[in-house]
């Protein structure tokens, strides 16, 4: 018998080296979605140089992503972690580890390995209660310090490499000192520190695992002059002074109270100059400065000016970050300083970083600037892919629109708006050759799609009313945008045998809420561009493009498609079928599929439900490598990317989400070869890359099981749950009811039920639609196979019936929330204290007079159901419903003004809950009086 032995495995970090610094990711890829590139940083976060020999590497914050990026190779490593967006970082004395932290609900503080990439330590919830702030590491890089935000902010000492979960020591700020944002510690002792807010200065002490702290004052009486704001505060190299930059330009010089060795106090206000002073740094035996001019300046041990850099032309300094590396000895090629002797300045390599996005390199040898990075800097909403090239175009508010080649990593084209500024939207033509701009003022400029430029003719300004969607028909012969006017603007194409150029053709106020997209087609019968658009208002507006003439854009027809759901965006369904259909997606969670001609709701299907409802949607193109068969559609949701397997029908396991952009996503564009997805960042200035496998998909979808078992988890206890084997019976209840309950005659029994059942039986399971919701599901199954055979269908067996009820029911059941709206709105305007009540007669009248209309008998048949007056059940099962005064029944019965309370729990029989219930259960929202009720199919 052999005896089995196995190597010991090696840590990546042990063994990592700086030379393995941003590894290759695996080509393997096991997720459906990959984050392959970050496009923009955040400015407000420092920058960190790591490397400064071979190769320039350089640490910045993204979003949610810490970005390693190595300028001399293009490429990046980026730090994946946190579902906040960054709010700090920092890095140790040796470039060793690195610190990224978030604010937020679930905040991480996470410590990385910059050799290997891989986290080495995750702090949770330090401090609880919304995130950090500032970050510091000790000089030996065994402390972690941490300010919390929030209004009684926590400044937490950490040692990370023991696996305590608790802090060292704690010391809790008082409001009174302002939001501490910026802390440091003693490079010559671990057991102090320093912060500082706006207007205060804090001094920290760690002695046996206490922390405290002092504040000496510093106001404007302390030296009778302005001190300004605080921006930042260091330690004199020598560990005994410390320094603080003010928003004035001056420095204040902080010294040790003779007699009390741990108390400071404020010496010296030193007015160095007259703009502000926005980063105060050391390195080896030098203070540095950078201001609101783009300056920056190197001082001594006693504070006297030694040389500064003041010719790169750069907006206001927001970080400095030295090299690792030391100097060399010898002073060839080195500019020489403001002293007397003018001898060789001898300094590291530096990064700078701006308000403006901007990353410098400055090389001391010969005080050369190397732009590294010049990003966005203001929020960023519109991204657009060409149709036939891998670039990849992007625009800010800023009025800077690039476009990239996604797969060098390069900027191809760039352009600056002047006149106007605000970018909200663009499109390439599906030719390629135009690019149109959104901006909005209203304004819509048509550019050649290589040189970004454009006539005087083809810069429109017809609306005074921002731009939020654009898109160009398929022969692009038509352009047509939607504004926050609620209106639809219309250009066409105009040739002649010499030149083209864009007209306007017409502009129509076609919603009366905001448009929520806008979309171009095909007619079926012909070749000709067909133009829709879509509203909050709940109607789908069809164009006539053929009859409109000049500054007469007509409407073809338009449609209220949902009674309830708020449609959110839409887009043509695959040819997947032999029907073809129009995809639309709404706030509910739900997708319909409507007929292309008729318009007519062919099927609901349950949507993604990754917190947020949908809000745009890309069919992917077809990749040469996949199955032409095999398509899948990408979404985007509040702050969430997604990939959805085709065709549809429900399953929760052919559909995946990650959080992409956490403030909010604002745009989606898919590249033309299916590879990637783009997202646009809006505030955070941001535009992520993702690489798409749907192997991956498939793959996830496949382990979630086959046939109806993703529909079986659907349901409450699955296919083994009591919910289950109610509805087997009330299914076979429905085929002994329609055969005759009285019937003497031998029973068939069928796995099928006439589609005229299917109302009683969703009822019966606590499922209450509403007439048209009833017949789109009827319409639903009967025109299942239509296309196919022509033959309408006209029963349904169990496992359909079960995918029609997962599809239609509500996502996440009875929401207690959404009573208490309508309440709210539904109210009797004369009660103003208390809880909102409905008087009696009013909600008679509106149950008979609006929405789906019922009669009185109806009326009364319900409630005295509802009320338990009613025995029989209802005429659902053993005929017509009497009584001889409906009115007076109901007057007796119901109080005269009903509250929520007495609605919910008195009359529908839901669970007792309370405003701010987030939500009742799909299958315990019945109580159990309301479910015997339910038992005979009641109407």
């Amino acid at each position: 018998m052999s005896k089995m032995t196995s190597e010991p495995v090696i840590s990546q970090v042990y063994t990592a080296s700086q030379r393995t610094m941003l590894p290759k990711s695996s080509r393997v890829k096991t997720h459906a979605l990959t984050l392959e590139w970050t496009f923009g940083m955040n400015h407000a976060l420092p920058v960190f140089s790591l490397q400064d020999r071979e190769n320039i590497v350089i640490l910045y914050g993204g979003s949610h992503v810490g970005v390693m990026y190595d300028h001399t190779s293009n490429s990046q490593h980026l730090l994946q972690g946190h579902c906040s967006l960054i709010s700090c970082l920092c890095v140790s004395e040796d470039r060793r580890w690195l610190v990224t932290a978030d604010r937020g609900q679930e905040s991480l503080v996470i410590i990385w390995d910059s050799y290997s990439g891989i986290p080495v330590r995750t702090l949770f919830e330090c401090p609880p209660g919304g995130g950090v702030v500032a970050l510091a590491l000790s000089k030996d890089s065994k402390l972690l310090a941490t300010v919390g935000d929030g209004e009684l902010q926590k400044v937490c000492i950490w040692e990370w490499t023991c696996e305590t979960e608790e802090p060292l020591c704690v010391a809790e700020i008082s409001p009174e000192y302002g939001s501490q944002n910026h802390i440091l510690f003693n490079p010559n002792d671990n057991t102090q520190l320093i912060s500082n807010s706006e207007k205060q200065v804090l001094f920290y002490n760690r002695d046996k695992g206490s922390l405290e702290y002092s504040a000496p004052e510093l106001q404007d009486k302390t030296f009778n002059k302005v001190v300004g704001a605080i921006s930042q505060s260091v330690f004199h190299w020598k560990g005994i002074q410390a320094l603080s930059a003010t928003a004035a330009g001056n420095l204040v010089l902080w010294d040790v109270v003779r007699g009390c060795p741990l108390s400071r106090k404020a010496i010296k206000l030193l007015p160095f100059q007259a703009d502000g002073i926005t980063v105060l740094t050391t390195t080896d035996r030098l203070i540095v400065t950078g201001d609101v001019q783009g300056h920056v300046k190197f001082y001594d041990e006693d504070i006297k000016l030694v040389s500064w850099y003041s010719d790169f032309n750069l907006d206001p300094i927001a970080s400095i970050s030295f090299s690792k590396e030391s100097p060399p000895v010898s002073g060839d090629g080195y500019s020489e300083d403001c002293s007397i002797e003018a001898k060789s300045f001898l300094i590291r390599n530096f990064v700078l970083s701006t308000t403006s996005s901007m990353v410098v390199h400055v090389n001391a040898r010969g005080g050369e600037p190397k732009t590294l990075l010049h990003e966005h800097c203001e929020p960023l909403h519109a991204v657009a892919c060409h149709p036939k090239q891998p670039l990849v175009a992007m625009c800010s508010l800023g009025g800077i629109l690039k476009v990239w080649d996604y797969n060098s990593k390069l900027v191809v084209a760039s352009r600056i708006f002047k006149d106007e500024k605000q970018i909200q939207c663009i499109t390439f033509d599906p030719q390629g050759f135009y690019l149109a701009v959104g901006f909005a003022s209203g304004a819509v400029h048509v550019l050649d799609a290589c040189t970004l430029q454009s006539n005087s003719e083809e810069c429109f300004r017809y609306s005074r009313d921002c731009i939020t969607h654009i898109t160009f028909s398929s022969d692009s012969n038509y352009l047509a945008t939607a504004d926050t006017g609620k209106a639809v603007m219309v250009f066409r194409l105009h040739m002649s045998s010499t030149s083209q150029c864009w007209k306007y053709l017409g502009r129509h106020h076609s919603h009366y809420k905001p448009i929520t997209d806008l979309l171009f087609g095909v007619h079926l019968d012909s070749t000709q561009p067909r133009l829709l658009s879509l509203g909050m208002d709940r109607r789908l507006v069809e164009y006539d493009l053929e009859k409109s003439s000049e500054d007469a854009l007509l409407i073809l027809s338009a449609e209220r498609i949902d009674q309830s759901a708020v449609p959110t965006c839409m887009a043509w369904y695959p040819p997947l079928t032999t029907e073809h259909f129009l995809l639309i997606a709404s706030n509910l969670h739900k997708i319909k599929l409507l007929n292309c001609t008729t318009k007519m709701c062919r099927k609901t299907l349950l949507g993604p439900t990754f917190g947020s409802p949908i809000q745009k949607i890309n069919i992917l193109p077809i990749h040469k490598d996949h199955d032409p068969y095999s398509r899948c559609l990408a979404y985007i949701t509040k702050n969430k990317v997604g990939l959805q397997i085709l065709p549809l029908d429900g399953n929760p396991h052919k559909s995946t989400a990650l959080t992409c952009h956490p403030t909010g996503v604002s745009a989606l564009a898919c590249s033309y070869d299916g590879r990637f997805v783009f997202t646009a960042g809006g505030p955070e200035s941001t535009v992520l890359a993702w690489e798409i496998s749907l192997d991956a998909l498939e793959g996830a979808a496949a382990l979630g099981g086959k046939d109806l078992i993703p529909f079986y988890s659907l349901l409450e206890g699955g296919r083994d749950g009591e919910f289950f084997r109610e509805m087997e019976d009330f299914f076979y209840y429905c085929q002994l009811r329609n055969q005759g309950i009285d019937s003497m005659e031998t029973r068939k029994v069928s796995t099928h039920i006439p589609l005229v059942e299917v109302p009683f039986v969703m009822r019966a399971l606590g499922f209450f639609p509403t007439e048209q919701e009833l017949e789109d599901m009827q319409n639903e199954v009967r025109f299942s196979k239509y296309a196919e055979t022509g033959k309408y269908v006209t029963d349904i067996d169990l496992e359909e019936f079960i995918k029609l009820y997962v599809n239609h029911r509500p996502a996440f059941g009875l929401c207690g929330d959404e009573l208490v709206h309508t309440f709210q709105i539904l109210r009797d305007p004369y009660v103003t204290e208390g809880e909102p009540v409905i008087n009696r007669d009013e909600m008679m009248e509106l149950l008979q007079a609006r929405g789906e209309h019922m009669t009185e008998e109806e009326v009364a048949e319900c409630f005295t159901t509802l009320l338990g007056l009613n025995p029989e059940g209802g005429r659902s099962e053993l005929g017509t419903f009497a009584c001889q005064d409906p009115e007076q029944l109901l007057e007796c019965e119901l109080p005269e003004n009903i509250s929520m309370e007495t609605f919910a729990s008195h009359i529908l029989g839901f669970p007792t809950f309370k405003t701010g219930d987030s939500s009742v259960s799909q299958n315990d929202k019945l109580s159990t009086a309301t479910s015997e009720r339910a038992n005979v199919l009641k109407e």
